[in-house]
């Protein structure tokens, strides 16, 4: 689990400041905070998105001081697919919040050398806390999959300090192994007795045709 705090540069944005090279435009404001609008370097955004995307709790360096925040929404280029334009919203200190932070499956489960399919069910985990608290990613190792009736629920997943689990089961799955049935194609039996009496059938219809003649 990533918790390392995030960082990015932030310029003054001037009513009538459109464009800066190397910088996106963006605006960070709260419930006791002003709407602020600011430029952020792209690289350090991007750097920030990569790795780990949308309500991640990171750290404004702005010429009032550090804000913490979290980015809110980012708006992108539709043909580049760029982004144009991010909201960031100011966290006070002791203030949860719920996020949904992703998970990142690793190491090779041994059930799937046998035979068996490994299932991913969940993809985020629902997480209550501190901003600084929540990690980027929930990190899941798959290797305990050993058997074909394996699975690893939510109670396996160790959270950080402070961190709590938001409206989530801990019997919920997280991943399984699914095993594949061969299909068998049963015989049907022959009806011996029914062949004979359609082959009778015929015979007879024969015989009918051949008197007509």
């Amino acid at each position: 689990m990533t918790t390392n705090t995030l960082s990015i540069t932030t310029s003054p944005r001037e009513a009538k400041s459109k464009k800066m090279e190397g910088f996106i435009p963006a605006v960070y404001y709260g419930a006791h905070a002003k709407s602020t609008p600011i430029f952020i370097n792209a690289i350090d955004f991007q750097k920030v998105w990569k790795s780990a995307g949308e309500s991640s709790s990171l750290v404004l360096k702005t010429e009032h001081g550090n804000e913490n925040v979290m980015i809110q929404d980012v708006q992108f280029d539709p043909v580049k697919s760029f982004p144009r334009h991010v909201d960031f919203y100011v966290v006070e200190k002791g203030q949860k919040v719920h996020v949904k932070t992703p998970i990142v499956f690793i190491g090779e489960a041994p059930a799937v050398k046998t035979g068996g399919v490994l299932v991913k069910v969940m993809h985020e985990l629902p997480l209550e806390g501190e901003p600084t608290n929540i990690p980027h990613e929930i990190t899941i190792d798959v290797s305990s999959l050993v058997a074909n009736d394996s699975v690893i629920t939510v109670a396996d997943v160790k959270l950080p300090a402070g961190v709590e689990l938001y409206h989530t089961e801990i019997t919920e799955v997280i991943a399984s192994i699914s095993v594949q049935k061969e299909e068998v194609e049963i015989p049907v039996a022959v009806d011996l007795g029914a062949i004979e009496e359609i082959k009778k059938g015929k015979k007879e219809e024969e015989g009918e045709k051949e008197e007509v003649k």
